[in-house]
């Protein structure tokens, strides 16, 4: 609830407005933090399609990848295989995920925890 300066009411929250832009009152929910990617991404959907994808960014839990048309719905679990490189060393991952959001620039996957999941 808000308090009006003028008159003393009360005003539901729900018809306050914030002056800050919508992004500013967004609370972000990550629990670990994006970085950008220079990788690609193998995917295999369900039915056993690959599919070649780049990657936008990426975390320890998460990737945003550029897709077109994989036709992948919320909740559908997707195969990744991927690489990282740590400068003198290039780290081959391979990770179970669920599709979190499809939007029209891509797919946000979240991957299972790394202390379960297989790497190479």
């Amino acid at each position: 609830m808000a308090r009006s300066a003028q008159v003393g009411i009360i005003i539901p929250s729900a018809t306050y407005k914030s002056k800050r832009p919508r992004e500013a009152r967004s609370v972000e929910r990550r629990l670990h933090t994006r970085h950008r990617a220079r990788t690609v991404v193998y995917i295999t959907i369900p039915g056993g399609r690959r599919k070649l994808c780049k990657a936008v960014n990426l975390s320890a839990t998460g990737v945003f990848i550029e897709t077109t048309n994989l036709g992948l719905r919320k909740g559908q679990q997707v195969e990744l295989a991927f690489a990282i490189n740590l400068g003198t060393v290039t780290k081959l991952h391979r990770r179970t995920a669920v599709v979190a959001h499809v939007s029209r620039g891509g797919t946000g996957l979240m991957m299972e925890s790394y202390g379960g999941a297989r790497s190479s």
